[in-house]
């Protein structure tokens, strides 16, 4: 696999001021992360709020370091470079695309540019040839060229993230990452800026990792699906498969929650809040929740196995069958005391 970037036993503790002035906790904000992103394939990140997903994605994109662990990208590990070369190789190999295009874009700066920009700060080409880039752009994402001179006030906010969207590909980056890059959009242009963002991967064969709680949006956007829980990955699944076949029971339980219209089911029952990430369950983080956790659960965390198809991996003591129904596994969960 030609992997574009790497991501090995990462880490990742914040310090937190709680509970008096002096007094700071740890938040594990990522333990233990393994993650490949190949040429060319999209990996969707998915997970209830607090989970990593963001964390994950700073990671990637070399914004945020690991207390431990490495983030190679091309074969060459980010944090052992000299910060400015890190700086270089970030800057012109990775795009990223923000949450809420309002607040990303500077409002002072007209879209010509924001977009000419990037190709100004790594000096790409003569002037001529980054005005010339930035027409290319704009026309890439399905901006009308009149809109060169507007202000980001001035535009839509399906505009506005599309301006976003070719900022993040103005030096053609090797991997795009977009975290949550619909949420702040009305329902009506999401699905546009979804299929933007597909149809752009196919024609520039680009490696995206697609950060969203939209999990069937997720599902339909994505090669494959890492699912996250307090800071860990505990499963990677073929997206065709993340909805019957997973093995998680917590990837089975957010999957069921929006299940499909014309096989209406009640979700599975999850009891009790997502715990602290200042103080993390012992063993399995999952266990305070699950209806399938046993003392085993409670003492050690589960290494990853194999699934029956390539590249489905999971960490859980006691998997769901890959044969069981949602159906099936809401009405176990119900039973539980």
């Amino acid at each position: 696999m030609n992997a574009v970037v790497e991501v090995r036993d990462a880490h990742v503790v914040h310090k937190a001021r709680s509970g008096g002035l002096f007094r700071r906790d740890r938040v594990y904000a990522l333990t233990g992360a393994d993650l490949t992103v190949a040429a060319g394939e999209t990996v969707g990140v998915v997970g209830e709020s607090g989970c990593g997903k963001s964390t994950l994605a700073r990671v990637l994109v070399g914004i945020q370091r690991p207390v431990s662990g490495s983030v190679a990208f091309r074969g060459r590990d980010l944090w052992t470079m000299p910060p400015a070369e890190r700086r270089a190789t970030v800057g012109a190999g990775v795009g990223l695309v923000f949450q809420d295009p309002s607040t990303a874009l500077n409002r002072r700066l007209t879209v010509r540019r924001i977009l000419r920009d990037p190709l100004d700060v790594h000096q790409r080409g003569a002037r001529a040839e980054r005005e010339e880039r930035v027409r290319e752009l704009m026309s890439l994402v399905g901006l009308p060229r009149a809109l060169a001179d507007a202000l980001p006030g001035q535009l839509s906010g399906g505009q506005r993230q599309r301006v976003a969207i070719a900022r993040a590909l103005a030096l053609d980056p090797a991997l795009v990452v977009a975290d949550e890059p619909t949420s702040a959009l009305d329902v009506s242009v999401r699905a546009q800026i979804l299929n933007l963002l597909l149809d752009l991967k196919e024609r520039l064969a680009l490696a995206l990792v697609f950060v969203s709680h939209d999990i069937q949006t997720v599902r339909r956007m994505s090669d494959r699906v890492i699912t996250m829980y307090l800071g860990r990955i505990v499963e990677e699944t073929p997206a065709d498969r993340v909805t019957d076949a997973a093995r998680h029971p917590y990837t089975r339980a957010l999957f069921s929650a929006t299940p499909g219209l014309l096989d209406p089911i009640d979700p599975i029952p999850l009891t009790g809040p997502v715990p602290s990430a200042t103080r993390p369950p012992s063993g399995c983080p999952f266990r305070t929740r699950c209806w399938k956790a046993d003392g085993l659960c409670a003492e050690v965390m589960p290494d990853f196995s194999a699934a029956s198809r390539p590249g489905h991996r999971y960490r859980c003591h006691h998997p769901v069958e890959e044969e069981e129904s949602t159906r099936d596994l809401a009405d176990l969960a119900r039973q539980e005391p």
